[in-house]
């Protein structure tokens, strides 16, 4: 099945702590069905000094489930993803304004 979400896409949360929240998605796990969005769902990870890095309490955008956010349109509002055949090729377009995405 053809992703609907990847990655650069710019989303909003729809659930949880970080809900209404928008960011631009820097990974795409699709066999946890997970993303990780930049700025969404931070933990403070504790790291120990190495020669290479200081340590301490990093934050880290931790994965959080596609179902959870929603693409978002020109409009900048949230839409879902369909699919159609345009010129041979399947291409993604946004079912709020029809734009080919």
């Amino acid at each position: 099945m053809a992703a609907k979400l990847k990655k650069g896409d710019k989303v909003v949360v729809l659930t949880g702590k970080d809900k209404g929240k928008q960011g631009e998605i820097a990974t795409v796990m699709p066999k946890d069905n997970k993303a990780v969005v930049e700025g969404i769902n931070i933990a403070i990870r504790h790291t120990k000094p190495t020669a290479q890095s200081q340590g301490g309490r990093l934050p880290k955008a931790m994965p959080i489930d596609l179902s959870n956010l929603a693409l978002l349109d020109k409009d900048g509002k949230a839409t879902r993803v369909g699919f159609r055949m345009e010129d041979g090729k399947k291409v993604r377009f946004a079912k709020t304004t029809g734009e080919v995405l």
